[in-house]
């Protein structure tokens, strides 16, 4: 092997492991507000949908900010944008310690922290879509590992943290951390290579196939898929948010300890890195739209197990057949929209698809609150993601391929 090459295949490997990290680190401390809702609960008394709400508008905000930052990111690439990110993200935690109100929390935590939140999936897998257009489902896949080993290790640590210090001291640590960690890793993050040499896009050394073509922005929101993509994103990621806002007080109200009920929110995440690595692969061998109808064949599957879960082991079962599904359809939406569209707008693209998954994500968990708050149960919250995950599933055998002619 030559010299060129070693350096090439470390500059990707340093690529991976840098939004392998944003991943972790930006959606771990997301994931735990879960984590947080019954101490808010226990000092405010706040009803249910008011305390979703405030996940809810972080990640809507997220997502309409991201639409933003994918342009910015086709434009100016990931690391100054990294940078203002992690500031934004770390200090809305932070500023959640002296917050009294419920204006206070939707302002820190929905809006402050939603905007530094809006970069954490675009820039990582626009990067990586980037970089890697062979192997793009696996090298997607061990990125979103990072979140899965987010969601996995933060909820535990927010939970000992509060245990240990109280809920406001929980909050700055975990803002403090977060910001650091992403300043530094910003600094490693580069839009694309220089030039499209094989063992700097395919580890495996072998020639990378380019796109068949790239559609512009423009171009490609003049198409059916691209807006059909969107719709399925909305109603699916609507159901998968309720499921990790809720989860926790769930676990809760059928008897279940704090620290029993956030272990089903971290095997979730756990279970999850398995769902995206396998998913990962499997992408590259059948495509993103198969992967994606094998991904939520898995989320029908554990949401009508949900449905009968009222103990500890029950639980768990779901968490280890929903943690696949999980990670799985997360992994596939950016490879499947640079499939569709190609990458020279994939930012921009992205961040749209983006956008309407964090309006279902945002409206998902508000209104599985309310209809807690009306009925007293999770069950009729509970059939109805599953009824709007089948409803995902039935759009997606609309989706057909784009012809992406060169330019």
């Amino acid at each position: 092997m030559n010299p060129p090459k070693r350096i090439n295949i470390s500059i990707s490997s340093t690529i991976v492991a840098a939004c392998f990290s944003v991943q972790a680190i930006g959606v771990g401390v997301y994931i735990s507000y879960g984590v947080f809702f019954n101490p808010l609960l226990a000092e405010f008394g706040w009803p249910r949908a008011a305390i979703s709400g405030s996940s809810a508008v972080a990640f809507f905000v997220s997502g309409l900010v991201a639409v933003y930052i994918g342009r910015l990111n086709d434009r100016i690439g990931p690391r100054i944008i990294m940078s203002v990110s992690a500031l934004f993200l770390g200090i809305g935690c932070m500023l959640m310690s002296g917050m009294d109100t419920i204006w206070e929390l939707y302002l820190y935590f929905g809006l402050v922290f939603g905007i530094g939140l809006s970069s954490i999936d675009v820039i990582a897998l626009t990067t990586i879509a980037r970089w890697f257009p062979e192997k793009r489902g696996l090298m997607t896949g061990i990125t979103k590992v990072g979140t899965g080993a987010g969601q996995l290790i933060f909820p535990l640590l927010a939970s000992f943290l509060i245990s240990g210090f109280g809920w406001r001291k929980a909050g700055v640590i975990l803002g403090a951390l977060a910001l650091l960690s992403l300043l530094v890793i910003a600094q490693f993050l580069k839009k694309e290579p220089d030039k499209p040499e094989p063992g700097l896009q395919n580890p495996t050394g072998r020639t990378a196939r380019p796109p068949d073509g790239n559609l512009s922005f423009s171009e490609a929101r003049r198409t059916f898929p691209l807006w059909l993509l969107c719709i399925i994103n909305l109603t699916i990621v609507s159901c998968l948010m309720s499921i990790l806002v809720h989860i926790v007080p769930h676990g809760r109200d059928i008897g279940i300890s704090a620290h029993k009920a956030a272990g089903v929110l971290s095997t979730i995440g756990g279970v999850s890195m398995a769902g995206r690595f396998i998913i990962g692969m499997v992408i590259d061998r059948i495509g993103g739209k198969r992967s994606m109808i094998l991904s939520l064949l898995l989320l029908l599957t554990g949401l009508f197990w949900l449905q009968t879960a009222d103990s500890l082991w029950k639980l768990y079962i779901f968490a280890c057949i929903y943690g696949l599904a999980h990670g799985g359809f997360f992994t596939v939406i950016s490879p499947i929209v640079a499939e569709l569209f190609g990458t020279a707008s994939h930012g921009a693209l992205f961040g749209l698809v983006v956008f309407f998954g964090t309006a279902g994500g945002a409206l998902g968990p508000i209104f599985t609150g309310y209809l807690f708050d009306i009925s007293g149960s999770y069950a009729l919250p509970f059939q109805l993601i599953l009824g709007v995950s089948a409803l995902g599933l039935l759009l997606l055998f609309l989706l057909k391929p784009v012809k992406i002619l060169k330019i």
